[in-house]
């Protein structure tokens, strides 16, 4: 699987999990130059506290567009050390 975003290839893994429709990358496939921390956090019912990540590509940021669990629930700790992707990432195989 294959994250892209801005025409530059942020992810790539043949090691995702999809949960929820999602793709989760392993953080270890993510390429961390284009990502910015970002202030942003949501929690889910049952996953926990999600953090964000802003994706900056030649100049164009964009916000929150990446995100993970630090800590996820029991019952989502298969996504430990994962970062999913949305707002106009493309996912592909």
């Amino acid at each position: 699987m294959k994250a892209i975003w801005n025409g530059q290839l942020i992810a790539e893994s043949n090691h995702t999990i999809t949960l929820e429709g999602n793709v989760y990358f392993p953080e270890r496939s993510v390429n961390k130059a284009f990502l910015e921390a970002s202030n942003k956090h949501t929690i889910c019912p049952w996953k926990g506290k999600a953090s964000y990540y802003n994706i900056a590509v030649n100049g164009t940021v964009n916000v929150s567009a990446a995100w993970y669990y630090p800590e996820p629930s029991d019952k989502a700790k298969q996504i430990k050390g994962h970062i999913a992707f949305w707002r106009g990432v493309e996912i592909t195989e």
